[in-house]
């Protein structure tokens, strides 16, 4: 089952046009929303990723592969980090970069008023 998941993700990103869809594709493959949420917005102490200077996120990832790291929590990046390519990294950094976020996805309505006090 892991093959065919390994082989489907492969072609994937094998057949993504530009380098943004690349390193949507690798960012979800490699669970990196986990951490920095589906929205590159971080989560908890994790930092936001979204619309992120390029030429900085490459330098940190960089730093990671080359196990390198200023904190103890950005230490956890290295085992991330080791196996990605220079291409890997700048596919990565274009997301972070150009990130939008999806309008079309479905959103919870906030428009709803609450009227009365709630009681019988």
């Amino acid at each position: 089952m892991r093959f065919i998941l390994l082989l489907f993700l492969t072609f994937h990103s094998i057949f993504a046009q530009t380098p943004y869809e690349k390193g949507k594709d690798l960012y979800i493959s490699s669970a990196c929303y986990s951490c920095h949420g589906h929205k590159l917005e971080g989560i908890h102490r994790y930092p936001y990723l979204a619309n992120r200077a390029k030429g900085y996120m490459t330098y940190k990832l960089k730093r990671f592969r080359e196990k390198k790291a200023d904190t103890q929590q950005q230490e956890m990046m290295i085992g991330f980090a080791v196996g990605l390519s220079d291409e890997d990294i700048d596919n990565l950094t274009t997301y972070f970069r150009d990130y939008v976020e999806d309008e079309s996805s479905e959103r919870y309505d906030d428009s709803y008023e609450n009227y009365g006090d709630g009681g019988s």
